[in-house]
């Protein structure tokens, strides 16, 4: 990937001028439009491809939250504020990223590297395979990514992320996900049961795995991996039979 295509929203032109500023000195991002109303940016979006979004939360007419609702899978969001009490909203929008106003270069540049592995990672698991090469047996499934044929054992799994038409495998065994081209539901299908359980539209966890849960999210290392209100019940069933009294 050469470079990924910005736009900043913010109705603040003190801040709307800080993120356009970092945007331009980061060289693979190119800023292609900026906008003070997310009403504007909707219009521009209908004509131009636009891959990120630098986009404010707080916002009169309608909020960043709001707004991120209204986008489909082709772009994906920053969001910067000045209240970090936003910060699970976004996570749960798919947001790549989550900047406290006000917002350093140091901090920006972090995020934009980040966002850019995101975007290789995407770029790679299109080229690699297609969803239809996933086999499965009881203990193992195999998978085709980067031009191999995998097998990956449903022990080494830690958990599973799902992101627009590919997945990311975490695994215990390996400090890098494996990352190719599947659907969440293809992959729930194949994987047992007992063993696996969908606790987010974005996320499937190993049960056996699970050791520490805070306010409904599932704690792996670093990573806090959300419950949504549609997968709770079911999960708050398999806490329920393994809570020792």
């Amino acid at each position: 990937m050469k470079t990924i295509t910005c736009i900043a929203i913010d109705d603040e032109p003190l801040a709307l001028g800080l993120m356009v500023s970092h945007i331009k000195k980061t060289p693979f991002l190119e800023l292609i439009g900026e906008f003070d109303n997310p009403i504007d940016a909707m219009e521009f979006l209908q004509d131009h491809e636009v891959q990120l979004i630098y986009l404010d939360i707080q916002m009169p007419d309608l909020t960043g939250v709001e707004f991120a609702r209204t986008l489909n899978n082709a772009s994906k969001v920053i969001f910067t504020t000045a209240y970090e009490k936003y910060a699970l909203e976004g996570f749960q929008l798919h947001a790549l990223n989550y900047l406290l106003k006000p917002v350093s270069y140091e901090v920006f540049l972090k995020a934009a590297i980040h966002a850019k592995e995101q975007f290789n990672i995407a770029e790679a698991a299109s080229n690699s395979t297609s969803e239809n090469e996933i086999s499965s047996s009881n203990d193992y499934l195999f998978v085709k990514a980067n031009y191999q044929l995998r097998r990956i054992n449903y022990q080494d799994i830690i958990y599973i992320e799902g992101l627009k038409d590919y997945v990311k495998i975490h695994l215990e065994s390996e400090q890098r996900p494996l990352v190719f081209n599947a659907t969440m539901k293809s992959l729930e299908e194949r994987l047992p049961k007992e063993n696996f359980m969908r606790v987010h539209r974005s996320f499937i966890v190993n049960l056996d795995k699970v050791t520490t849960i805070e306010r409904y999210r599932i704690v792996f290392g670093k990573e806090r991996i959300p419950i949504s209100k549609q997968y709770k019940e079911a999960f708050d069933d398999f806490v329920k039979l393994k809570f020792l009294k």
